[in-house]
C-alpha cells in the first residue's frame, strides 16, 4: 500500500533522525485501523537520499511481520528506488532488536547488493522513539555476513580478496627494496600507493 506524502516530507535524508519524524506520523495515522499489528515499511531514495515514497510492504500479528527480499526489491526497482530503508514498528513498545529482525535485515542486505540496491538502515520505532540499526553498529556487522551470500559470490569475494592481498605483499617487497636504496619516503608511496605511515613502519636491512 503505497503512503501519501505531502511534497513538504519528500525531504532529503541525512540521519535516522529525519526519517523517524515522518515514519512516526505514518506510524500513528495507520493504528487507528490495525494498532495492534506490526507494519512493515520499505522507504525509497534517490541517488541524492531524497525521499522518493514509502510503501506498507507487510502486516503481521501482534509481535510478527513476514517479508519477503523479492517482493521488497521488485517494488523498489519499479518505483525507480537507488538506495532503501526498511522500518517496522514493535507494537509492545520494546525496541530492542529481535534475532528475526536481525536475520531479516541481513537477507536484505545481501539481496540489495545483489541488486545494486543498498539497505542503508533499519529502524524499529514506536510511537514515541526508534531505533536505528545504523547507529547500532548492526548494518556495518550484518554487511561482513556470509548467511545469505550465494556460493558463487562467496568464491568470487575470496578470490578478489586473495588478489589484493597478494598485490598489497608485493607493494610493501618493492617498497622495502626502495627504502633500501634511500629512495623519499613521499615517491616511495607515490609508485607503490601505499600510505606514508606504512611505509615508514617497515623494517629494512641494507644490503652489504
Amino acid at each position: 500500500m503505497d503512503i501519501k506524502l505531502t511534497e513538504a516530507e519528500k525531504i532529503k535524508i541525512l540521519t535516522s533522525d529525519d526519517i523517524f519524524g515522518i515514519m512516526q506520523k505514518i506510524l500513528l495515522r495507520e493504528q487507528k485501523i490495525d494498532q495492534d499489528r506490526e507494519h512493515f515499511w520499505i522507504i525509497g531514495l534517490a541517488n541524492n537520499l531524497r525521499l522518493l515514497f514509502v510503501e506498507l510492504i507487510g502486516l503481521g500479528t501482534v509481535n510478527k511481520v513476514l517479508v519477503d527480499p523479492m517482493e521488497v526489491f521488485s517494488f523498489a526497482l519499479q518505483k525507480r528506488a537507488v538506495k532503501i530503508m526498511l522500518c517496522h514498528n514493535h507494537s509492545s513498545g520494546e525496541l530492542k532488536p529481535s534475532d528475526a529482525d536481525k536475520d531479516t535485515t541481513d537477507r536484505m542486505i545481501q539481496v540489495g547488493r545483489i541488486v545494486n540496491t543498498p539497505v542503508l538502515d533499519h529502524l524499529i520505532i514506536s510511537d514515541k522513539s526508534y531505533v536505528s540499526f545504523g547507529n547500532m553498529g548492526l548494518m556495518e556487522e550484518l554487511a561482513k555476513s556470509t548467511k545469505y551470500v550465494p556460493a558463487y559470490e562467496l568464491a568470487d569475494r575470496i578470490r578478489n580478496e586473495a588478489v589484493a592481498f597478494g598485490e598489497k605483499n608485493r607493494s610493501i617487497e618493492i617498497a622495502k627494496e626502495l627504502k633500501r636504496m634511500d629512495m623519499d619516503v613521499e615517491t616511495i608511496a607515490r609508485l607503490t600507493k601505499l600510505s606514508i605511515e606504512e611505509i615508514n613502519d617497515l623494517r629494512v636491512r641494507k644490503h652489504k
